[in-house]
């Protein structure tokens, strides 16, 4: 782990139900049904019994379970054997075990700089581009 030392880490059952979206701090493990929306600058472990329609953001994800949306991470995704995704996935790293069924497009990028509230949105003026670096020739 960061070593933090103060992570609160919280569990949501197989019985449990959320319409709405989900918003946290530190790291959740999720084994219920979900129609929402995840946010977080935490880490989120999805249970085989996870069923999640609506889309991820957080620090980290450990995939398992169900589920339809996209997933957007800025570290870390990991998806466990017999998870069923579909949607696209961002991430910096991923992993992805032997018997996943994903249906979707992957942007993988360890050097890309995590998003910032200044980065550009669609329809604004593009920033600067910076030089493209010769290719050695």
């Amino acid at each position: 782990m960061n070593g933090t030392g103060n992570t609160s880490k919280n569990v949501l059952g197989s019985d449990v139900e959320i319409k709405g979206s989900l918003k946290f701090a530190g790291e959740l493990t999720f084994e219920g049904k979900l129609e929402g929306d995840v946010q977080t600058d935490g880490m989120l472990h999805l249970g085989d019994s996870a069923i999640v329609n609506g889309n991820i953001n957080a620090q980290s994800v450990v995939v398992r379970g169900k589920i339809n949306g996209n997933i957007n991470a800025k570290e870390k995704i990991e998806i466990k054997a017999k998870t069923e995704l579909f949607g696209d996935i961002r991430a910096s790293k991923l992993v992805i075990e032997e018997g996943v069924t994903f249906v979707g497009k992957t942007e993988v990028n360890p050097n890309k700089v995590a998003p910032s509230a200044n980065m550009q949105r669609p329809g604004e003026a593009p920033k600067a581009p910076e030089p493209p670096k010769p290719l050695g020739r």
